[in-house]
């Protein structure tokens, strides 16, 4: 289908300078304990007012990213998506990222890729990506949802999916999703924000039928919510190969922010609090892992 672009030039938004080690105040914590102790399970694909039945993060509504115009939120059984049509893929995916998951049993792969029926305007089908040279590139990671064969299944909508170069997705995007389950497990629960940089003129589209554009970068906020410090930090990430060490690209929420438009804690904390948070990160307390960065360098790259 034909489709509306953006000016992206219009949209387009400088990124600030790199990483500045910088504490932030123990203050944020209590409030945000309470808003985020009010997540629970659900039900599966709702969208925004159609339906009594309970969504995944009943508490979430008041804290989920900004909504984009012409984007419409859709929530499914453990995360939430902003599903874009002009670029026929997700503006950003949040979801909470437990150790208590991560350790239960994971639950068979599927691979089952298929159109996300709960879309009102239509999804990406798989028929767009093939022969296109491009990785169906999870958003959601389907490890993050091992732990339950529904949450897990989910992730395989191709809403949850966006065209990465093959040596990105199997690269340095699938060492930072390895490195966040490390963390989870480290810190215990994460609130994970993530999605393709639509400010950014795409690369080309894939597609005949839906023209799914090819994201020029990615980004990924992170956030502890059980730091005393409540500690966050985000990324960055060209769509492309990349040899670098995953630390060089982690930048402050102000600065993913800043880049893509988007406000990942919208209504979430008093103003002088949030822009604390999201303007300031201590790297420090984020462990990388040299052999992960090994690895991806030797093998996962080639």
């Amino acid at each position: 289908m034909a489709k509306l672009r953006r000016n992206h030039a219009d949209q387009a938004k400088a990124s600030g300078g790199m990483i500045a080690k910088v504490g932030i105040f123990g203050a944020i914590a209590g409030g945000l304990y309470f808003l985020f102790s009010f997540f629970s399970g659900g039900e599966a694909p709702l969208i925004d007012g159609e339906s009594d039945e309970p969504s995944a993060y009943v508490g979430e509504d008041h804290f989920l990213p900004s909504e984009i115009r012409g984007s419409e939120v859709y929530h499914y059984k453990d995360y939430t998506l902003s599903y874009n049509e002009d670029y026929e893929q997700a503006d950003w995916v949040a979801y909470v990222l437990t150790n208590e998951n991560l350790v239960k049993p994971w639950t068979k792969r599927n691979d089952n890729f298929r159109p996300d029926p709960a879309v009102r305007t239509g999804s990406a089908s798989p028929d767009d990506y093939r022969g296109s040279g491009y990785d169906r590139g999870h958003m959601v990671p389907a490890a993050d949802m091992a732990y339950d064969a529904v949450a897990m299944d989910e992730t395989f909508l191709m809403s949850n999916i966006s065209p990465q170069s093959r040596n990105f997705n199997q690269g340095i995007w699938r060492e930072l999703e390895e490195l966040t389950r490390d963390w989870a497990k480290k810190f215990k629960r994460l609130y994970i924000a993530t999605g393709p940089v639509l400010s950014q003129e795409p690369k080309g589209y894939i597609g005949k039928d839906n023209e799914v554009a090819i994201p020029a970068a990615y980004y990924k906020v992170i956030l502890d919510l059980d730091d005393p410090e409540q500690k966050g930090i985000g990324f960055i990430l060209d769509n492309e190969v990349n040899y670098e060490p995953l630390y060089k690209f982690a930048v402050s929420i102000d600065e993913v922010e800043a880049l893509t438009g988007i406000n990942f804690y919208e209504d979430f904390m008093p103003i002088d609090l949030e822009d604390e948070l999201e303007g300031n990160f201590n790297i420090d307390l984020w462990p990388f892992n040299k052999g992960k960065y090994e690895l991806r360098v030797e093998k996962w790259n080639q």
